[in-house]
């Protein structure tokens, strides 16, 4: 499973040397987003150009590591057709550590689209576990991104390469229950 983020220089750079998130940059005290979805991290970084988003990770996690955040997750927001009520909604949300969006999904101009994608912010243990000992690889994806940067802002479609992105198959269906996923 391949996940992205983008930050500055300084928390990149010690990622792609050690394997791992840390460093004195890095905070271990504070949500991080991950996304699995290439074209929103580029929406939500601007393509690289954001301020502390100048550098873009391609972060692999085994399918195990990222299906218990995924049953750990909690919508951000509370429905009026969730199952539990407000009350029982905030409790769960200030116990868990991995909170869940469905936001959006963008073209490669940022313009919104119908499809949602998804992201998921960590905390606590789940994110030390995630940015220590659960990383399989660290990719920058930095050159790729500046290069296809041009190719979406100057509208070259036909020739902008995006990475290759398949239908994540939730075979649990509590799982797809718990982020509100309609398999149907």
């Amino acid at each position: 499973m391949v996940v992205y983020q983008a930050y500055r220089p300084a928390i990149a750079q010690y990622a792609l040397e050690h394997g791992a998130f840390g460093g004195p940059e890095f905070s271990f005290s504070r949500m991080s987003w991950i996304k699995p979805n290439f074209l929103w991290m580029m929406y939500r970084s601007a393509w690289a150009t954001a301020e502390g988003q100048e550098m873009v990770l391609a972060v692999r996690l085994s399918r195990s590591f990222f299906e218990q955040v995924l049953r750990g997750a909690v919508a951000s927001s509370h429905t009026s057709d969730a199952e539990a009520t407000r009350d029982e909604w905030q409790a769960r949300l200030r116990a868990s550590e991995v909170r869940l969006q469905w936001d959006p999904d963008h073209s490669p101009a940022g313009g919104s689209m119908e499809r949602r994608a998804l992201q998921l912010g960590l905390r606590g243990a789940t994110l030390r576990a995630y940015a220590t000992s659960e990383i399989i690889e660290v990719i920058d994806m930095t050159p790729f991104v500046a290069t296809e940067r041009e190719r979406a802002q100057h509208a070259g479609w036909e020739q902008l390469r995006t990475p290759i992105e398949k239908v994540y198959p939730i075979a649990d269906t509590s799982i797809a229950a718990n982020i509100r996923l309609d398999v149907g």
